[in-house]
């Protein structure tokens, strides 16, 4: 049994017409129905049902063409990622990322990846995490640096580190000594945060933390990046409760991080990938990102 003869049948038993199917692989009609009859006797059994008026599948056919039609898929597939493989190493690989995630480890993976691959071209997008998820699902990106969870039954995720919650508030001469005395000022303070159909899984964490110190957030000011978040409390325009990662991406601004002391709430940052994708830098990429942050 060849390719061919394959190829032949999934015709046949898609068009039900011998001429017809002859035409579109471009043979000749008897030609083609010998390679059927061919199959039929190698299996042993008869695929199709056929007179002058019409061609039918039989139980046989019709098992044999499901078969075969999973085959050319998983063909098309494999074709796919040997091009990816192939094209890998002198294509593009983009890596997308979270705002809220301090990128100094990932400055210098691009330094050492442009050293081993030097023919590749590198693409960052920021990117929340929702449509990262869609877009690794995609192929639109090789991995994503996000945060957890990642609801995907084809991505692969791997923890990088977890990232506590911490107040950020405006600089100013007014000292907070105690936890209550920091209740007691969130409460009265309006809130700059992630838009809730942005980040929901960020929102929730952020209503969770209050309700754990007896309020809920006044949430006046919404933003969709970190960046805008932190300049509207510099500017005094409210308070915000973010990752202390971000202390030392932000240490220019005027602004204060507050740990939040007894709330043992964090986040998950993770990196994610699509399960199938083969791609030699994306493996490079995995092992020595996820061996930079762990040390």
């Amino acid at each position: 049994m060849e390719l061919r003869h394959l190829l032949y049948f999934k015709t046949v038993a898609e068009e039900l017409h011998f001429t017809k199917a002859a035409t579109k692989l471009f043979i000749s009609q008897p030609p083609l129905s010998r390679q059927i009859k061919e199959l039929e006797e190698e299996l042993g059994v008869q695929l199709f049902v056929r007179n002058n008026k019409r061609v039918a599948l039989t139980n046989a056919g019709k098992y044999f063409k499901t078969e075969v039609d999973t085959l050319f898929v998983r063909l098309e597939e494999s074709k796919e990622v040997v091009r990816k493989i192939h094209e890998g190493v002198n294509g593009e690989f983009k890596i997308g990322y979270i705002s809220s995630v301090y990128q100094s480890q990932l400055a210098e993976i691009l330094k050492l990846m442009h050293q081993e691959f030097p023919y590749l071209k590198t693409s960052l997008f920021e990117v929340p995490t929702l449509s990262q998820i869609k877009a690794l699902e995609q192929g639109g990106l090789d991995v994503g640096i996000l945060r957890a969870p990642v609801l995907s039954e084809k991505l692969n995720v791997e923890s990088l580190f977890f990232d506590p919650f911490v107040v950020v508030v405006p600089l100013t001469d007014y000292k907070i000594h105690t936890q209550q005395e920091l209740i007691n000022f969130l409460s009265k303070s309006p809130f700059i945060f992630f838009n809730k159909d942005f980040a929901p899984q960020y929102n929730q964490k952020l209503v969770e933390i209050c309700q754990r110190m007896g309020f809920s957030p006044d949430i006046t000011h919404e933003a969709n990046n970190v960046h805008s978040i932190l300049q509207l409390v510099e500017a005094g325009l409210g308070v915000s409760i973010l990752p202390l990662s971000l202390k030392k991406q932000y240490a220019q601004l005027n602004v204060s991080f507050i740990e939040l002391r007894d709330i043992p709430i964090n986040t998950e940052v993770v990196l994610a990938y699509k399960e199938s994708n083969k791609n030699e830098v994306l493996s490079w990429f995995i092992e020595h990102y996820t061996r930079l942050k762990i040390n």
